[in-house]
C-alpha cells in the first residue's frame, strides 16, 4: 500500500496542473475596473502620431462649402423610432427579458476574524465576544421555464443559500424555494408560487453552430436587464479544456460579455431561443471566454430535480489522464521511479479515490487503461461519455495494462458522491 500511495504521489507531482476557472456569483461588494491605457507605447505613439498627421491634412485640405440645407443635417433627424434603429437584438431582448429574473440569496457563512487579532494572544480576551457567523448576500440569474413558476439557474448561485428572493424586470417579487441542485453541471431548479408567468422558448443546443449570433442576459454586479452580444466561440468544450475538472458539461463557449451576476441566465440564439445557461469566465489571462451550459443538459437535470429531487451520476473514481509521448518521458524522468508503464496509448490511471468503485475492483495508480467495453480509449473525454452513457449499478469491462501484462477487471459503477467534489479531477 505504500508503494501505491508513493506512485500516486509521483503522477500527482509531475502533471499537477492549475486554471483560473471563475464561476459567476459576485460577493456584496464589487470594485470597478477602467479599461484605459490598455495598448503599449508603440500602439499609442503611432495613433497619436497618426491623429496629428490627419489633423494637419484637414487644416490644409480645402473643405467643400457646406450645405445650408439643414434637412440634411444628422443632428436635425427627429428622436422617433424608425425602422432602422432597431434590430434583432432588440426584438430577441423584448421577447426574452420579461421571463428573466434576478436571484437574491442570503446565506449564513463563518465570520472572519479581524487581522489585528489573528494572534491567539490577542483573540482570548475578545473570543466570546465575536460573532461566529456572518450573513452573506449573492445576486444571481435566472430564466423561468414554466408558467407555473419553475425556473432554471445555476448551483452555485442557490448553494447553502437560507433565504432565497426572485425579481422579475417589472419590479415584481416572489420567495423562492430551491427544488434541487446538481453541482456536477451546476444546473440548479428554484419554484416560486405565481402561475401565468411569461416563460422563455427553449431551443436545440445540439444545432448551434459555431460562429452563430449569441445574445446573453442577465444582472452582472446587480445591473438588471443587461443585454450582451456576441457570437458562438466554440461548442463541446470538454472539462479539461477549461480547467472545470469537477464539472460533467461539454461547453458552450461565447464572446458574449457575462460578468459576475449572470450565472444563470439566458443565452440565446438570433430567434430569441435559449441554447444555453450562463455559468463560468476564465479570468486573469483572457478576454472575451464565457462559457454557458448547454440548454439539452440544462432542460434533462432540470427534469431530473423536479421528478425526483436529485441527480445521480455514474463514476469509477479515478484521477485520469492520457497517455502521450510526453506523458511516458516524463515517467521515464521521474525520480525514484517504480512505475513500469509499456502501452502506448491508453488511460494513465494518476490516482484512485478512496472508497470509490475503482478501489473496489482493484484499479491501481500507473495501471493504463487501454478499452472500456472493447472500446479503445484515448482521452478524458471518451471515457467520460462511456461511463456517462450507463446507469448507476451497471458494471463495465475494463482491459488494463499493469507491468506490461494486460488484464480484464470487472467494474460496478458507483454514484458520484457530491460532497467529494472538491477533489478535483476524479471521475
Amino acid at each position: 500500500m505504500k508503494t501505491l500511495a508513493n506512485q500516486a504521489r509521483t503522477l500527482r507531482k509531475l502533471f499537477a496542473k492549475k486554471r483560473l476557472i471563475y464561476l459567476l456569483l459576485p460577493l456584496a461588494g464589487t470594485g470597478v475596473a477602467f479599461l484605459g491605457g490598455c495598448s503599449d507605447s508603440w500602439s499609442n505613439s503611432s495613433q497619436n502620431q497618426a491623429q496629428q498627421d490627419q489633423t494637419q491634412q484637414e487644416r490644409t485640405t480645402p473643405q467643400p462649402e457646406q450645405k445650408s440645407n439643414q434637412s440634411n443635417n444628422q443632428s436635425d433627424r427627429p428622436l422617433t423610432p424608425t425602422a432602422e434603429d432597431t434590430n434583432f437584438v432588440s426584438t430577441v431582448s423584448d421577447k426574452v427579458m420579461p421571463a428573466v429574473v434576478r436571484i437574491n440569496v442570503s446565506k449564513t457563512v463563518e465570520a472572519q476574524l479581524p487581522e489585528g487579532l489573528q494572534n491567539p494572544f490577542f483573540r482570548r480576551f475578545f473570543e466570546d465576544k465575536l460573532p461566529k457567523e456572518r450573513q452573506k448576500q449573492g445576486i444571481g440569474s435566472g430564466f423561468v421555464v414554466e408558467p407555473n413558476g419553475v425556473i432554471i439557474t445555476n448551483a452555485h448561485v442557490v448553494r447553502d443559500a437560507d433565504s432565497v428572493t426572485v425579481t422579475f424586470a417589472d419590479g415584481s417579487s416572489f420567495k423562492g424555494e430551491v427544488l434541487g441542485q446538481d453541482p456536477l453541471t451546476e444546473i440548479a431548479v428554484v419554484k416560486i408560487e405565481p402561475n401565468n408567468l411569461p416563460t422563455v422558448e427553449l431551443g436545440n443546443s445540439d444545432q448551434v453552430l459555431r460562429g452563430q449570433w449569441a445574445v446573453a442576459m442577465g444582472n452582472p454586479l446587480g445591473l438588471d436587464e443587461t443585454v450582451t452580444l456576441g457570437v458562438i466561440s466554440a461548442k463541446g468544450r470538454s472539462l479539461s479544456e477549461i480547467g472545470a475538472s469537477d464539472l460533467r458539461v461539454d461547453f458552450i463557449q461565447t464572446d458574449a460579455a457575462i460578468n459576475p451576476g449572470n450565472s444563470g441566465g439566458p443565452l440565446t440564439n438570433a430567434r430569441g431561443e435559449v441554447v444555453g445557461v450562463n455559468t463560468a469566465i476564465i479570468r486573469g489571462r483572457a478576454e472575451g471566454l464565457g462559457f454557458a451550459v448547454p440548454i439539452n443538459t440544462a432542460q434533462e437535470v432540470a427534469r431530473e430535480i423536479i421528478n425526483t429531487g436529485e441527480v445521480q451520476h455514474p463514476y469509477i473514481g479515478i484521477q485520469m489522464l492520457p497517455l502521450t509521448p510526453q506523458v511516458k518521458q516524463k515517467l521515464k524522468q521521474a525520480p525514484n521511479r517504480n512505475l513500469d508503464v509499456e502501452a502506448e496509448k491508453g488511460i494513465l490511471i494518476a490516482d484512485v479515490a478512496q472508497g470509490s468503485p475503482a478501489e473496489r475492483a482493484g484499479l491501481q495508480p500507473g495501471d493504463v487503461i487501454t478499452q472500456i467495453e472493447n472500446q479503445p480509449v484515448s482521452d478524458a473525454e471518451k471515457v467520460q461519455q462511456i461511463v456517462e452513457s450507463k446507469d448507476v449499478g451497471e458494471r463495465l469491462s475494463l482491459t488494463v495494462q499493469r507491468n506490461g501484462q494486460s488484464q480484464q477487471i470487472p467494474l460496478q459503477l458507483g454514484d458520484f458522491p457530491v460532497e467529494s467534489l472538491r477533489e478535483s479531477g476524479r471521475r
